[in-house]
């Protein structure tokens, strides 16, 4: 099966959409963006872009419970307006261009003319806050989360600050900022984030150091040691990761912890190369630490669907057939396939279930072994309800080993013991699926080992097989056989094996 035909990312365990959307009402900024879509009124005054007036950021700040000795409160009130307005929580009607040209009075002053307001009203979205589908309200969630997104990959103030020409404007060339380049670079490090997250089973507990993430996007493939001039350039994404990942706690994507103030008041530059690449010899979470929470996870696996990223989620396949189940889990991890398999033979009567697994895993196929391989590990939970359709492909070619060896587990008696050809069968169809699912493990050596010294002769025999991995395995069993006169038999073997097949 080629590269291209499985899932490009391992499946994802998500909450319940109920679970979710508590957490989208729990997260700081959603919420306050909803307290304000509830407080606007009549006299709510709109800019020109529907930003609140500045007059009333205080009024803002103090229906949010901020501080208003804080200097940053104006800030994360008209963030949450912001919020507010993009999500449709709020409407707004700018105020109206009256096509006039400012004369700025008969003296040049500007006295006399007055600014323009516009007015905002609570959105009709906004009663699905509390009146709408679970799915309704991570609709608002993921619109919220997109402005989010869009103001992480502004730069800082400082850098705009610095940017400044003498007549005050913004040099773009200076500031050296590309929006888009900034937003993918800002997709890129998220989509890696997320892969760290699921690689493992589906959902991982542990943070990830934000050098690591930092590099994941920095240090090519395949390089060594990175030179100082890679190592400054991680250095460089750790502190705009820092900067950006502060933004993107308040709506619940992450949870995150800044890179410690102590530690770059330890030096003038505490993240020059040589204090990054001494992260593995100190406490790393010092260098910051950054988790998908499973809003998160939720979060960008939306966002990548909507990009064409084929990005499954466990449990999708619960209403699919067999046939659709074993293709997909073939390429899962064993616990994933596993948490797949379960919910799948949930809603299902088993032993017409175990039938339909059973045809499913059949085909001589380059994908058939590793079918049958999550086949058995489907039926192996089951008990004696499954046996009848056990007992069924007894005589299939493809499926009597793995019913011999499912229904000897259970100590079923009057069994028919297998014929040699089966044997060899289903030796060469175990170790295909073994190698199809994991590659070349430090395991394989052992289990060709004890396969084929249960059969005197065997690599005289097993080139003979009809199956379509029969060369495939052989040249393997050469190359990682644990006795050295076995793996020159099983070499020579293979050569017959692919003499006898056409081209």
């Amino acid at each position: 099966m080629s590269a291209d035909s499985h899932p490009t990312l391992p499946p994802v365990r998500l909450h319940s959409d109920a679970e979710l959307a508590r957490d989208a009402l729990g997260a700081p900024l959603f919420a306050r963006a909803v307290r304000l879509a509830r407080w606007a009124g009549p006299d709510t005054r709109v800019g020109v872009g529907g930003e609140l007036a500045t007059d009333q950021l205080p009024e803002a700040a103090a229906v949010l419970g901020l501080d208003a000795a804080d200097a940053d409160s104006g800030g994360y009130a008209s963030q949450a307006w912001r919020v507010a307005v993009d999500t449709g929580l709020v409407d707004v009607t700018e105020p109206e261009d009256d096509g006039g040209e400012d004369d700025g009075g008969e003296d040049g002053s500007g006295e006399g003319n007055e600014e323009r307001f516009g007015t905002a009203a609570p959105g009709e979205d906004l009663a699905l806050v509390t009146s709408g589908a679970p799915g309704d309200v991570l609709d608002l969630w993921l619109a919220a989360l997109d402005t989010v997104l869009a103001d992480a990959a502004v730069p800082d103030l400082d850098a705009l600050v610095d940017a400044l020409d003498a007549g005050g404007e913004i040099d773009f060339d200076r500031l050296d900022w590309n929006p888009g380049r900034e937003a993918d670079f800002l997709d890129g490090v998220l989509a890696n984030l997320y892969l760290l997250t699921v690689t493992e089973g589906g959902a991982a507990d542990d943070p990830v150091p934000l050098p690591v993430l930092a590099a994941s996007m920095v240090v090519p493939d395949g390089m060594g040691e990175p030179t100082d001039a890679v190592l400054e350039q991680v250095s460089d994404a750790m502190m705009r990761l820092d900067d950006q990942f502060r933004q993107l706690e308040p709506i619940g994507l992450v949870e995150f912890r800044p890179v410690d103030e102590e530690l770059m008041a330890e030096a003038d530059d505490p993240l020059e190369p040589e204090t990054a690449s001494a992260a593995d010899d100190e406490d790393v979470s010092r260098y910051g630490m950054v988790r998908l929470t499973p809003l998160g996870l939720y979060g960008i696996r939306a966002r990548m669907l909507e990009a064409g990223v084929d990005a499954p989620a466990v449990g999708e396949l619960a209403e699919k057939g067999a046939d659709a189940l074993l293709d997909a889990v073939s390429f899962y991890s064993e616990n994933a396939a596993q948490a797949e398999i379960e919910q799948w033979l949930a809603g299902r009567e088993l032993p017409a279930a175990a039938a339909e697994l059973l045809a499913a895993a059949r085909g001589d196929d380059e994908g058939g072994p590793l079918r049958r391989l999550r086949c058995q590990q489907a039926l192996a939970p089951a008990g004696l309800e499954a046996e009848p359709a056990v007992r069924s492909v007894l005589d299939d070619p493809e499926l009597g080993g793995l019913a011999r060896v499912w229904l000897a587990e259970r100590g079923v008696s009057d069994v028919p013991a297998p014929d040699p050809e089966m044997v060899f069968w289903l030796t060469v169809d175990t170790i295909a699926a073994q190698l199809a699912a994991d590659g070349e493990t430090e395991e394989l050596p052992l289990l060709m080992g004890s396969l084929s010294a249960h059969h005197a002769g065997f690599f005289e025999e097993v080139w003979r097989v009809e199956h379509p991995a029969t060369a495939y395995v052989l040249e393997a069993m050469g190359r990682l056989h644990p006795d050295k006169k076995a793996a020159k038999e099983a070499r020579k073997a293979a050569f017959k094996a692919r003499s006898r097949r056409p081209a």
